[in-house]
């Protein structure tokens, strides 16, 4: 839909229990807004957007300063609490040192699966993530919340939006794999940048790709922390039960 945004993507079309799906045009999910170009900055304008939550470090912030569209609220919810460390890749891999210390011995796959257990075991990302559910709950929509690449951070926080709305968790896998195939100016990006620093894409190539065992091991940290999904979302998120109920009543029909 976006050209300069390409994972910019309605949460909508899943089906939930009893055969309710989630409403469209109402939670969006999205890398960047920093990138838009003028043609795709009007497109999101239309779409009348209330909120802009933006997942993202200082660090990246800084560097990246969104297009908000007029009328919309911009809210800053870090999910790592301006840690310039985590799911900032570009930072990483911009680095030849650092990234060096990183990938060593197939350390991509391993820093991944990190990224994506500390997206749910940290208080931080517990404290951001459960004000994006009160924000979709109660606040006014239509809203996007987005990263960098939209494929980690916003993975993990619509994920966590659909599993509360009550999607399958093969539906909600499927949402998070879609983003591999709207991230390929971002893969070509990086892959050159790291062949100019002479490191080997091949190592590279865990960290721009979002797979399955990646959801999983939030999941499993999940499971091994609160004893389950509804556990996460009580004691982790420390959510209302009040809240969920009225986010299934806004979002799905």
């Amino acid at each position: 839909m976006l050209g300069t945004a390409p994972n910019f993507r309605d949460l909508a079309g899943s089906t939930a229990g009893g055969g309710a799906r989630v409403r469209r045009g109402l939670l969006y999910r999205a890398d960047s807004l920093a990138r838009l170009d003028d043609d795709d900055f009007t497109i999101l304008s239309g779409l009348g957007l209330r909120q802009v939550v933006d997942l993202r470090t200082v660090f990246e912030r800084e560097r990246g300063v969104d297009r908000v569209p007029d009328g919309a609220e911009y809210v800053v919810l870090d999910v790592q609490r301006n840690h310039s460390t985590g799911a900032d890749l570009a930072a990483i891999l911009s680095d030849p040192d650092r990234a060096r210390a990183v990938l060593a011995d197939d350390g991509a796959e391993r820093f991944m699966l990190e990224v994506n257990r500390m997206l749910v075991g940290t208080r931080d990302a517990c404290a951001a993530y459960r004000k994006l559910v009160e924000r979709a709950a109660y606040g006014p929509l239509p809203l996007v919340f987005h990263c960098s690449a939209g494929k980690d951070r916003t993975g993990w926080g619509a994920a966590l939006l659909l599993g509360l709305l009550g999607v399958p968790k093969d539906d909600v896998l499927e949402d998070y794999l879609a983003s591999n195939a709207r991230l390929g100016g971002l893969m070509d990006w990086i892959m050159e940048l790291v062949g100019g620093q002479g490191l080997d894409p091949a190592t590279v190539r865990p960290m721009i790709e979002v797979r399955p065992e990646y959801l999983e091991a939030a999941y499993a940290e999940i499971d091994s922390v609160y004893g389950g999904f509804d556990g996460y979302v009580a004691e982790g998120l420390r959510l209302d039960p009040a809240t969920v109920d009225a986010l299934r009543e806004r979002l799905l029909h």
